[in-house]
């Protein structure tokens, strides 16, 4: 009994995900892969996504839905990377003043977008998949005509304009490493210790006053408004806690992935983070920090274990057939559920 109410509760998705994942890793000796490398690699991308995904946990609580909007996050965290290169600031110091920037306009971004999230109550996840879509394509035309001067980052022929993709390995590449000096070590432990340190601050602000009534108008709105909670206010203050989150998570991705990718590389950015939550445990008004860590590795998991085990058995590449799968075969099991969470 206890363990049949253990399964219904930890879900039997998950479960099936979990299982899917350990027999890849099982299998790695037997194709001639190497299981250290595996379990690396999947660290690796553990530490690069992790705060993305942690960036939804705010708007969840407080019952504004799936943060599908997350680009215009990511956004506010591109400006503040090409603005610390702009500066040409390097190490931690580069790595720092892009957070403190993109925070900044995270703050601006986000509060926009609970003004707009707080019209539409309801339909806030479909309203928010076209803010996140238009962000993306009103950014594409600002990294044309903004005035960054750095050759590092502007097209060579034309001398203005970003380029496509803008290399930090000059900047602050692996600047947590750096830091700890732990640049030899295949692990990421200064993308999880920042995990660790920010999780650990959103714990605490979900026990406070301010948190508890972030959290209570996403339990239940009309008790919110009976207590005398400003739920406008809470609501926003949650997007902007998330949006904040989202630039400062696609700041750590860029620092151990090397690269500023700008254009339409945020386009889709939030559906990855969204699946990997769902697979964790979380709802559409509920989710929690074991959630993040959980889903995250899963699906980060399968996205790196699935190209080397398939090539060395099939010779034939599925990882973007199973991306797909996950991520919105997820989503949808989760939406399905919505009433049940």
């Amino acid at each position: 009994m206890n363990l049949k109410k253990y399964i219904n509760t930890f879900g039997w998705p998950r479960i099936i995900i979990g299982l899917f994942l350990i027999s890849m890793y099982v299998a790695c000796p037997f194709i001639g892969l190497n299981l250290g490398a595996a379990l690396s690699d999947t660290l690796v991308r553990f530490g690069m996504n992790v705060v993305l995904v942690l960036s939804l946990v705010p708007m969840i609580q407080a019952g504004t839905g799936l943060n599908f909007g997350m680009p215009l996050g990511v956004e506010a965290g591109l400006l503040g990377a090409v603005i610390s290169i702009e500066l040409g600031l390097v190490g931690m110091k580069g790595f720092l003043v892009a957070i403190v920037v993109g925070a900044f306009f995270g703050v601006i971004f986000g509060w926009l977008y609970g003004i707009i999230l707080n019209k539409v109550k309801g339909g806030e996840m479909m309203i928010a998949t076209y803010i996140g879509f238009s962000s993306v394509a009103l950014m594409c035309i600002m990294w044309l005509i903004l005035p960054f001067k750095s050759p590092d980052m502007i097209w060579a022929y034309g001398g203005e304009g970003l380029r496509t993709t803008v290399s930090v390995e000059n900047y602050w590449h692996g600047a947590l490493e750096k830091a700890l000096h732990l640049e030899g070590l295949k692990l990421p432990i200064g993308e999880i210790l920042i995990f660790t340190i920010i999780a650990l601050f959103i714990w605490i602000f979900f026990q406070t006053k301010s948190g508890l009534a972030m959290k209570a108008v996403g339990t239940n709105e009309k008790f919110s408004k009976a207590t005398g909670i400003n739920i406008d206010k809470e609501r926003i203050k949650s997007v902007i806690f998330s949006s904040v989150l989202a630039a400062v998570g696609i700041i750590i991705y860029e620092q151990s992935f090397g690269f500023v990718q700008l254009y339409l590389a945020p386009f889709y950015m939030a559906f990855p983070a969204i699946a990997a939550i769902l697979i964790g445990g979380a709802s559409v008004n509920r989710a929690t920090i074991v959630n993040v860590i959980i889903g995250t590795f899963l699906f980060q998991g399968i996205l790196t274990m699935t190209p080397s085990v398939v090539n060395a058995i099939i010779k034939t590449d599925m990882s973007e057939t199973i991306r797909i799968i996950v991520s919105n075969g997820m989503i949808l099991y989760a939406l399905t559920r919505k009433g049940e969470l």
